[in-house]
């Protein structure tokens, strides 16, 4: 387990990409839909509780919230989406943001795509994934509350899942993951290290 993510401490939070610290070092996004458990995701992998600020409310998060690993290394907290129930008109602004935000900052070495394992690839889920297929932006699923399902279900939605990357986003990886009882936090510690390592791809 890689204890340099417990280190993370909160850095900024930017309501555009104009906002956003500088575009150097190296960073990896984590993005889902609403209450799909993507602040606990980030609790969990950094050993914090109160990290990401956690709701029962979707769209809590409404930035993008950064933070810091060291003077190089940031993650990112994106904005959820599908459920939220914010008007219409801050949605558009959130996906605005998210696709500057995707499309244009250099510093960005990959996506954990947050998927609640009960209600996997939904209609938001498959869009982010064809987006980072076709711009070679590595990305990995964490299939989030795992604790909710006996062992031998959440094996099955495992395999189910991974065989729809297979055929249809060949690029993405996927495992089951629990910020209640840590499950798959070790797996996801080496997936950062190896994203974090890789470098950019050229524009």
């Amino acid at each position: 387990m890689n204890t340099r993510y417990f280190s993370a401490y909160y850095l900024t939070s930017a309501p555009s990409i104009r906002a956003a610290p500088e575009d150097e070092g190296a960073e990896v996004a984590f993005a889902g839909r609403s209450n799909a458990g993507k602040s606990r995701a980030i609790n969990a992998i950094t050993n914090q509780n109160r990290l990401a600020k956690t709701s029962k409310t979707p769209g809590r998060t409404q930035h993008l919230v950064f933070f810091a690993v060291d003077e190089r290394i940031r993650l990112v907290d994106l904005p959820g989406y599908g459920f939220a129930r914010v008007p219409e008109k801050t949605k558009q602004q959130w996906q605005t943001m998210m696709d500057e935000y995707l499309s244009h900052r250099r510093s960005l070495r990959g996506l954990l795509l947050i998927m609640d394992i009960r209600h996997p690839l939904k209609e938001f889920d498959q869009q982010m994934l064809a987006w980072c297929e076709q711009s070679g932006l590595p990305v990995h699923v964490l299939l989030t509350k795992a604790d909710k399902l006996k062992p031998g279900v959440v094996k099955q939605q495992l395999h189910k899942v991974r065989e729809q990357l297979r055929r249809h986003y060949p690029g993405a990886s996927v495992q089951a993951f629990s910020a209640l009882n840590k499950t798959g936090v070790e797996e996801a510690h080496q997936v950062l290290d190896k994203l974090l390592r890789e470098r950019p791809a050229t524009p």
